[in-house]
């Protein structure tokens, strides 16, 4: 039985890698960016880099790279036999079966892979902020959305083991463009990418007049431009972040709708800018859930470990599968 598992959370954008104790205590990390490369067969330049993270986090602590239990979070629709079946934010995987390409890679029998969202629900369960929680549901606000839904201490898989894909919800009809093939998707507006696009319409449209003439350019003006203006109290920021506060309001109460949960654990990309987010989205809680006042209070808390809750949950799929 190995004391540490390598843990990696696979982003649109980067790859967190990460060794951790069996106690949840991370000794050391590695980040990388996420290729998006077609050339290759599917799968292959993320396997590749992938690769490389691991073998740099084992030369790290001296092990051997076939000893060590590696869980993969991966982002999209991940079939209860391990293969990607499709990921929007991540293309060139798509029907990949990432396991096992590394496994040849690294000489192990030891890689596990399930969808990134699922594995922060699992961490967050086990050693964060849904400790001692029977039923809440994680929403990972990345490039886009993803969802892990615990239900009576169990995280609910689905049919295929596609359930929790939560950024799909349509939250507005014939809306705006999702890389998924559909409109209207839940993570085009509430997520990391969705303030991007919100942010770029804002800018070209005039209602971000102060960010522009800072830099000079509608086009040039950046979400994290958006987020550090409205944590210095700039009101056209303010109002856009409100605006995402809102998006992200409807989401949740659709999912406190349909599946009657009390708790919801916002981590992710995005989560750092809950502080900002977070009080708008409670606040427009209380009118957008039926019955609010008939139910019990809803909580909507940020994840104890934030951007690392994916990789800490894909180290704690390593120690469960491989035990």
């Amino acid at each position: 039985m190995s004391d540490v598992s390598i843990g990696i959370d696979v982003g649109g954008t980067k790859a967190l890698a990460l060794i951790v104790a069996r106690d949840g205590r991370v000794l050391g990390e590695v980040k990388s960016k996420t290729p998006h490369d077609a050339r290759h067969a599917a799968g292959e330049a993320t396997a590749a880099v992938l690769t490389d993270q691991i073998e740099q986090l084992a030369k790290m602590h001296g092990l051997k790279v076939a000893s060590v239990p590696v869980g993969i979070g991966l982002p999209g629709l991940m079939r209860r036999d391990g293969h990607l079946a499709f990921a929007p934010n991540l293309q060139s995987a798509s029907g990949a079966d990432l396991g096992a390409l590394l496994g040849v890679a690294l000489g192990s029998s030891k890689v596990f892979c399930e969808n990134d969202a699922n594995c922060a629900a699992l961490a967050e369960h086990e050693w964060g902020a849904g400790r001692g929680i029977e039923d809440f549901v994680m929403v990972t606000l990345g490039t886009g959305i993803g969802g892990g839904v615990i239900a009576d201490g169990q995280l609910v898989r689905g049919r295929s083991g596609f359930a929790g894909e939560i950024g799909h919800m349509v939250v507005q009809a014939h809306g705006a463009p999702c890389l998924c093939g559909g409109h209207g998707c839940w993570e085009r507006y509430a997520s990391g990418g969705g303030l991007g696009r919100l942010t770029r319409e804002a800018a070209l449209e005039g209602r971000l007049a102060t960010l522009v003439s800072r830099r000079g350019n509608p086009e040039d003006v950046t979400a994290e431009d958006v987020t550090a203006a409205a944590a210095e109290g700039l009101e056209e920021a303010l109002t856009l972040v409100r605006e995402v506060g809102w998006w992200l309001a409807l989401g949740l109460s659709n999912l406190a709708a349909i599946l009657d949960c009390g708790h919801f654990v916002i981590g992710g990309g995005l989560s750092s800018a809950s502080d900002l987010v977070l009080p708008f989205a409670r606040e427009y809680l209380v009118d957008l859930v039926e019955g609010y006042d008939a139910r019990p209070t809803i909580t909507v808390t940020t994840s104890m470990f934030g951007p690392r809750s994916g990789a800490m949950g894909a180290a704690l799929v390593a120690f469960e599968r491989n035990s």
